[in-house]
C-alpha cells in the first residue's frame, strides 16, 4: 500500500511547484469566457457618440436601477446625482476591471473590483430584477443541474476571481513585469 502512495506522490509533486499554472489558466478563462460578456454589457450602457462614456444610455439606468428609472418614467434627468455617478462607473467598470485583469495589470485589485461589481449585478438581478422568485434563474446548489444562472454561474465566477485574488496575475502579466526582481 505504501508503494502506490509513493509512486502516486512523485508522479504529483510538480504540481506542486506549478505557481504559474492558477494564475495563467484564471485568467485566460476570464478572457475566454467573461471578457466579452462584460464588454457587450457595457457597450449596451454607453450613450449615443464619444460623449456616451460620460453619459449612459436611458438602457444603462434600467439595467442597474430598473424600478427607480421605471417609476420616473424613463426620465434620466430625475435620477439622483449619486444614482447617475453609480451608473457611470458600473459601466467604466465593465471595461476597466476585465481589461486590467485580462493584461495582468493591477490584477488583485481589479479581480476584487470584479467580485464587488458581481455582487451588485447579483442583487440587482435578484431584487431589482425580479429574479428571486424564479428558481430556474436563482437556482439551487447541492442539485443536480448545473446552470442556475445565479448562484452556480456567479458561484463559479467569483471562484475564478479569488484565483486570482490570492495567486496574482501569474508570469505573463504587466504586474510581474513592473514587479520587483527577487
Amino acid at each position: 500500500m505504501n508503494k502506490p502512495l509513493i509512486l502516486y506522490r512523485s508522479l504529483t509533486s510538480w504540481l506542486e511547484q506549478a505557481d504559474w499554472l492558477l494564475p495563467s489558466v484564471a485568467r485566460f478563462l476570464f478572457a475566454a469566457i467573461l471578457l466579452m460578456y462584460f464588454w457587450v454589457s457595457g457597450l449596451t450602457k454607453l450613450g449615443e457618440g464619444f460623449l456616451g462614456l460620460f453619459s449612459p444610455s436611458t438602457g444603462a439606468y434600467a439595467q442597474i436601477f430598473p424600478r427607480v428609472i421605471e417609476a420616473v418614467g424613463y426620465d434620466t434627468d430625475q435620477m439622483a446625482l449619486w444614482q447617475k455617478f453609480v451608473v457611470l462607473a458600473g459601466t467604466w467598470a465593465e471595461f476597466i476591471l476585465p481589461a486590467l485583469i485580462v493584461i495582468g495589470l493591477l490584477t488583485r485589485l481589479a479581480a476584487l473590483g470584479m467580485i464587488g461589481f458581481l455582487a451588485l449585478q447579483t442583487l440587482t438581478d435578484l431584487y431589482g430584477h425580479g429574479g428571486w422568485g424564479d428558481p430556474q434563474v436563482v437556482g439551487a446548489w447541492f442539485d443536480r443541474f448545473a446552470d442556475g444562472i445565479i448562484l452556480d454561474q456567479r458561484a463559479l465566477w467569483i471562484f475564478l476571481l479569488l484565483v486570482i485574488i490570492v495567486k496574482g496575475a501569474g508570469p505573463l502579466s504587466f504586474d510581474r513585469a513592473l514587479g520587483p526582481r527577487g
